[in-house]
């Protein structure tokens, strides 16, 4: 029986300058063709014909912010920003918050710019290291009119996609994504906790700038079992857009505790520092809680962004 000939022996044999004809002509030709496009793909993939050593990343926004949050795990460095670099930040956001570029540089953050559903973004995110500060993004086709926050991406789960499905459905939106895992740096990177993080810095210049603010979290269905969802401030004073919230759930049949209605199993988010630091600055925030039953179902977490985007227009 004839051996086989691979794709690059082939491909040999045509630049060598043998002769085949008939129908083995035609077969060697496709094989050809078909080599050729694959040594093409590879060279694109991984550099190779330039001697370069970069890896494939991520073209899609939902990419990007996947791989950013593939690092976060207990055990990486964490520290909280200086004074000096937490002036620095909030006066870098206060730009971007103004429709000027922020220089997020020095804080070891790098700058994507693309587009999604037709809309213009800038996405900076910071590298490994102590300073994992987080991601911000920032939508660039119109003012910046609401906040959303993921205070807890991957450990809260599926949180990170709820906020970035409810930047692609509200023009003039930025996402705040915390930098490390929760329990990092003996827990000071729960940066709903800790009022000297990074992500509090640039929370307090939305809220001195009152840019509204909504802030993903979840729960685990058994902690409150009659309930999908809890809304809430902070305290015992709902704002427009928190009530708002709650009847757009309702409506589309997402149970919903109000916590400043009745007691919603310790989900309140009365220790959360950014509320706090909007509601000393008459600033509009919103803690939003989703049960892990909702946010486990694509179809459900859809519904519930629908109702965040409405009552957030």
């Amino acid at each position: 029986m004839p051996r086989l000939l691979s794709g690059r022996a082939l491909l040999g044999r045509v630049v060598s300058g043998r002769v085949v004809s008939g129908r083995a002509r035609l077969v060697l030709g496709a094989v050809t063709v078909v080599a050729v496009i694959a040594i093409l793909v590879v060279v694109r993939i991984d550099g190779s014909q330039s001697g370069s050593s970069a890896r494939p990343v991520a073209s899609d926004l939902a990419g990007r912010v996947r791989d950013f949050l593939a690092g976060q795990r207990e055990g990486q460095p964490y520290r909280d920003p200086s004074a000096a670099e937490w002036a620095d930040a909030s006066a870098a956001f206060a730009r971007v918050l103004s429709g000027s570029s922020g220089d997020f540089g020095a804080f070891g953050f790098s700058v994507t710019e693309d587009a999604d559903t037709g809309r213009r973004y800038a996405l900076y995110t910071n590298g490994p290291g102590d300073r994992a500060w987080g991601a911000i993004l920032v939508d660039l086709s119109a003012p910046v009119r609401l906040a959303i926050e993921v205070a807890h991406p991957r450990t809260d789960i599926d949180t990170e996609w709820v906020g970035l499905d409810l930047f692609r459905k509200v023009p003039g939106s930025v996402v705040l994504f915390a930098g490390a895992h929760r329990r990092a740096g003996g827990g000071a990177a729960d940066v709903a906790h800790n009022e000297e993080s990074f992500f509090q810095a640039l929370s307090v210049t939305l809220a001195e700038r009152a840019v509204p603010q909504i802030q993903v979290h979840g729960f685990a269905d058994l902690n409150l079992p009659d309930a999908n969802a809890v809304v809430s401030t902070g305290n015992d004073n709902p704002n427009p857009l928190a009530t708002r919230i709650a009847t757009e759930l309702d409506t589309r049949e997402v149970t919903v505790c109000r916590a400043w209605a009745r007691a919603c199993g310790r989900l309140e988010g009365t220790t959360n520092v950014q509320g706090r630091a909007a509601a000393e600055r008459g600033s509009v925030f919103v803690h939003v809680e989703l049960s892990n039953s909702v946010r486990a179902d694509a179809a459900r977490r859809a519904v519930v962004v629908e109702a965040l985007a409405a009552a957030a227009q």
